[in-house]
């Protein structure tokens, strides 16, 4: 077992459709963390916006990523780690973020736009219209050299995606 903890923080990003819930939710079984999904807490005007077929701008992402900053501090100050999923498409988004906790690990997930496409076309129940897939690929900024994080592929099944994450991130026990 290492004797480095694993960051308490872990921000699981993408476009819409890359899988940052169903990865999010079982790293965060795996590590004994809270799970929260950044969809969940979008203002209405942000979900009517997007449902609508319009992108957010960066002024409609302020207060909700402030939102998802302090949800992350008030679960760690109950000595919680957590497991966030959440786009964080531009590397200002995650520095909004790391303003709430420094040391947070970024997990990018990374996949075609074809096989994003495909995954979306196949979702029901969900706000975003396929329509928006390409503006946030074209919004998308990938982690930086200086970021703590990894970018990992979604070709594979999300166990071992989650496996790949664990052995990629500081501290965290090895599957």
């Amino acid at each position: 077992m290492s004797s480095v903890a694993p960051p308490q923080t872990i921000i699981v990003l993408g476009v819409s459709g890359s899988g940052k819930t169903t990865v999010g939710r079982e790293l965060a079984e795996h590590l004994g963390y809270e799970f929260s999904d950044a969809d969940d807490l979008h203002s209405a005007a942000n979900i009517e916006k997007m449902a609508s077929g319009h992108p957010l701008t960066d002024d409609d992402r302020l207060p909700w990523l402030n939102t998802v900053g302090q949800h992350v501090v008030d679960t760690e100050r109950q000595a919680r780690g957590i497991v966030v999923a959440c786009s964080a498409l531009k590397r200002c988004y995650r520095d909004i973020l790391r303003h709430y906790d420094p040391a947070s690990f970024f997990v990018h997930l990374d996949g075609s736009f074809e096989l994003i496409s495909s995954r979306i076309a196949a979702r029901t129940h969900h706000f975003m219209p396929p329509s928006l897939l390409s503006s946030q690929f074209a919004t998308l900024e990938v982690l930086g050299s200086d970021e703590l994080g990894v970018t990992i592929n979604i070709d594979e099944d999300p166990p071992d995606i989650v496996d790949q994450i664990l052995t990629s991130m500081p501290g965290a026990d090895r599957p």
